[in-house]
């Protein structure tokens, strides 16, 4: 047939469905590699896809069969498909030699036999050879005969005796037929030479000889050795030994010793290529009579072929999450060797996911055989070793590369359990302040990973206001100034999701810890600042002792750690030295004992500090009024209370009360000179100065009194806590003599009331107080 001709509709004969072939690539495989069809993937047609020689493809065989697979996929399904070929007449007999020459002896006797060897017809059947004619002649008659391998050959046989006198050579015509239509012949020229006479032609040993060769057996072992004998004496007795009919496949794979007789191998044998050689040897002694013997050489396989591995079909890259048995690829396995040395077993290395099962026609199915995890192998070298049961066995290795595709099976993973965040409060806003990292082993987007925050709220305020993340790097940013006197800690959710389909996720728990700086002055709580009048005043009795608690100050500072550490110290106070405070614990204690000479009112500024860098302080100033009763404190608190802006005037009545002091010291001393002099002299011009005696009691005083006391009475209110300095000099009410400055009455009488006037002041003072 002619290449692209139709042998037939193949869909049709399997039942496939046309309207399906393009989506189920439909094809052929042929594993000796020999393309002699193909399959239209539109149709289901077959074609002849090559020249087809039935005699190259099966030789003599009688049945000749092409086999080959059809494979169809989603789902994989193979058709085993064998197309017999037959048999045309297209090949005419031939013979191996067209020109056949004979010497006979005018001595042969009739019936006598000549092989003149066979004609070759690759066709089989009855378009092979089936007969022989001879052209017409009186001497010989033909006869055809047949071997057991079924090939006719042809012998002449002399009918009647020759003549070399009247004929001494003698030409034929030999004719080869088949049983074709039309049939075809082949023609060879006989000539016999009609020689003298030898009347003992050689005889064989064997008519038949068969040998068995090994087919690795080396060039120039002895094959087998022929022998004849012959009756004849002197040269018709020298036999020689020659090839007779030789086949083509055989002139370079044996010779033959025209004088032992002995037949070498010269060449390679091939079991997969010839299996047996038939030749014949002719034996011809001196005289030129011949005989013939056949040689039948069988050959022994031998386990000379490896298992040859094609790989028809494969599934690659295969799902990670493909089940147990599921079909990788699809394996023909061929042996060119026979018997065991062509049975053929396949196997995997050990640790693998993978097995192999046997089907049908030396085919193997490579499955799955347990669950396959890409993130620990994305890609397996399979090696499957295919072994025949030869002595010794031979192997194939075949790799197959396997990819393993991806699935969504993995969860994102953090490089924690959780984290911890240690921000310091007052950050700007905006900074990264965090970077979370999770993996995830799978590929492309399936390892892609978003990530984002769960909804939470942080005191009524949702979580996306105090912190944001980076969607793709995980950067945790700050949207705010943290305080941690706000709060000190507070925790939130990451999600990490990766891109697959479904996508999947998981959760972190980030915990955020402001870290506290030194943003916060102490805040004194006691006394209180804001307090009025009274409230600002703390009253220590005149008998307190050192070491007496007069007070406490209590503080408090809203940072933490270090930056919360007070400590207490006196900046400013009206005595220095009078007062301690505890540098921890804020208690005022006092120093020494109270004297006569300390002011009654003290004033103390103390500094409270904190333990920061830098440190920040916060003062309060305390006024203690030295009194044994709250009455007795009344006038100075009513005075400091009365006079809100007292603390602006306190150097100015300071200095004006120092000038006062100094000048009733200065007046003192020159009284205290004036009296001296008198005393020592008494002159009469000093009288005048002298003081005018009373007693208390309103009676004259004698003119010598003289006690050394002022006639007059003093009351100084001097306060270095008031706004004014009151001075009320209270001058006795007497009646003095014209002559009291100059005279010497002693004796003048006067009337005083001073218990009037001190008594109206100490109502006055006590009206003060009411109001």
């Amino acid at each position: 047939m002619p290449k692209g001709s139709i042998v037939g509709n193949l869909a049709k004969d399997l039942g496939l469905n046309a309207r399906e072939l393009a989506g189920r690539n439909l094809h052929a495989v042929s594993v000796t590699k020999m393309q002699y069809f193909s399959i239209s993937a539109e149709n289901g047609n077959l074609f002849v896809n090559d020249r087809i020689d039935r005699e190259g493809i099966c030789d003599t065989t009688s049945i000749c069969l092409v086999n080959f697979e059809a494979v169809v996929e989603n789902p994989l399904n193979i058709f085993h498909i064998t197309v017999a070929i037959q048999d045309i007449n297209d090949n005419a007999p031939q013979f191996l030699n067209g020109k056949i020459q004979l010497e006979t002896s005018e001595l042969t006797l009739p019936g006598t036999r000549y092989l003149i060897g066979k004609a070759e017809d690759p066709d089989i059947g009855m378009n092979s050879l089936q007969n022989y004619q001879l052209s017409p002649n009186q001497y010989f008659i033909l006869e055809v005969r047949e071997r057991e391998d079924g090939n006719k050959y042809a012998e002449l046989v002399l009918s009647k005796p020759l003549d070399r006198e009247k004929e001494q050579t003698l030409q034929f015509i030999l004719t080869a037929l088949d049983g074709g239509e039309p049939k075809r012949t082949g023609t060879a020229q006989i000539w016999v030479n009609v020689t003298d006479a030898n009347d003992n032609p050689p005889i064989f040993s064997q008519e038949v000889y068969k040998v068995s060769l090994l087919e690795n057996l080396p060039v120039g072992s002895l094959v087998l050795q022929v022998v004849a004998s012959d009756n004849d004496e002197g040269t018709n007795a020298q036999i020689t030994y020659h090839f007779s009919n030789l086949p083509a496949n055989s002139h370079k794979l044996f010779s033959l010793d025209p004088i032992k007789g002995t037949i070498s191998l010269q060449g390679t044998l091939n079991f997969e290529e010839t299996k047996e050689y038939t030749m014949t040897v002719a034996a011809k002694d001196g005289g030129g009579l011949v005989t013939h013997c056949n040689i039948e050489i069988r050959i022994i396989d031998e386990n000379d072929n490896s298992p040859e591995v094609t790989l028809v079909s494969l599934f690659s890259p295969v799902p990670e999450d493909s089940l147990p048995g599921t079909l990788i690829a699809l394996i023909n396995v061929n042996d060119k060797d026979t018997g065991d040395n062509g049975k053929v077993t396949c196997s995997l290395q050990s640790h693998m996911p993978f097995k192999i099962l046997a089907s049908s026609n030396n085919y193997y199915k490579l499955q799955t055989d347990s669950p396959l995890d890409r993130e620990k192998h994305s890609e397996y070298n399979i090696t499957i070793t295919a072994t025949d049961k030869g002595n010794p066995p031979l192997s194939t290795h075949k790799i197959i590369s396997l990819h393993i595709s991806d699935i969504n099976d993995n969860s994102p993973t953090f490089e924690k359990p959780s984290y911890s965040i240690y921000v310091p409060e007052n950050n700007p806003s905006g900074v990264s302040i965090f970077i979370v990292k999770a993996l995830d082993p799978d590929v492309d987007k399936n390892s892609r990973i978003t990530y984002s925050i769960l909804h939470s709220n942080i005191k009524e305020l949702p979580i996306s206001s105090y912190i944001s993340i980076n969607s793709e790097s995980g950067a945790l940013y700050a949207q705010r100034s943290f305080d941690y006197e706000q709060f000190r800690e507070f925790q939130l959710q990451v999600k990490a999701q990766d891109g697959g389909s479904p996508s999947l996720s998981s959760n972190v728990t980030v915990r955020v810890f402001i870290m506290d700086r030194n943003d916060n002055s102490p805040r004194i709580l006691s006394p209180s600042q804001e307090a009025k009048g009274s409230a600002l005043f703390e009253m220590v009795p005149r008998s307190a002792e050192a070491g007496y608690l007069v007070t406490k100050v209590v503080a408090v500072d809203a940072d933490s750690g270090h930056n919360a550490w007070l400590s207490y110290h006196v900046i400013q106070a009206t005595e220095p030295g009078f007062f301690t405070v505890g540098s921890h614990t804020g208690e005022i204690r006092t120093a020494r004992a109270f004297v006569e000479k300390d002011a009654s009112k003290q004033k103390l500024v103390i500094l409270v500090k904190d333990n920061g860098q830098p440190s920040l302080s916060a003062t309060v100033t305390l006024n203690l009024v030295f009194a044994e009763n709250f009455q007795e404190a009344i006038p100075e608190m009513k005075s400091q209370s009365s006079s809100p802006d007292y603390q602006s005037d306190l150097q100015f009545y300071l200095v004006l009360a120092l000038a006062l002091m100094s000048f009733l010291f200065l007046l003192t001393v020159i009284l205290a000179i004036l009296i001296k002099l008198r005393r020592s002299e008494n002159p009469k011009f000093l009288q005048c100065f002298a003081p005018v005696p009373h007693s208390k009691a309103g009676a004259i005083f004698p003119p010598n009194f003289e006690d050394g006391t002022l006639p007059y009475s003093y009351q100084l209110c001097l306060s270095s806590e008031s706004r004014k300095n009151e001075f009320t000099f209270l001058t006795p009410n007497i009646q003095i003599a014209d002559n009291i400055l100059c005279g010497d009455k002693s004796g003048v009488p006067f009337t005083g009331n001073e218990g009037t006037t001190l008594h109206s002041e100490e109502e006055n003072a006590e009206r003060e107080l009411e109001k």
